[in-house]
């Protein structure tokens, strides 16, 4: 694993610790398909959040949530769309939309983001 690749799974182990700490249970980490990957996916009541996480080291290239642009959300919605297709849920759900930015120590949750 690289040094990004741990980075990342860092910021993501943090992230879904928050979440559980807010009373939120995690349904699915590092979901994949062909098409690309969630992140974190947590429920709290009749809400999902899918969460994009984004971890850096430092601000140097600016804030980490710059980096989930248009296409990087219709994708993400895409992904969500297809993960909650392959789900038995005998009851509705709110889908949420969440980014987390990981800087060092702080921890940034952007609901609703997108």
């Amino acid at each position: 694993m690289s040094h990004r690749q741990a980075l990342g799974r860092w910021g993501e182990d943090r992230v879904a610790r928050w979440y559980c700490r807010r009373g939120f249970q995690v349904l699915d980490r590092n979901w994949r398909c062909g098409r690309g990957e969630l992140d974190v996916i947590v429920q709290k009541g009749p809400v999902v959040v899918v969460c994009e996480v984004k971890t850096r080291s430092s601000l140097a290239f600016g804030l980490p949530s710059e980096a989930v642009g248009p296409d990087k959300q219709r994708r993400i919605r895409r992904l969500a769309a297809q993960w909650l297709s392959e789900q038995e849920r005998s009851t509705a759900v709110r889908l949420r939309f969440d980014v987390a930015e990981v800087v060092g120590p702080e921890i940034r949750i952007i609901e609703s983001a997108f």
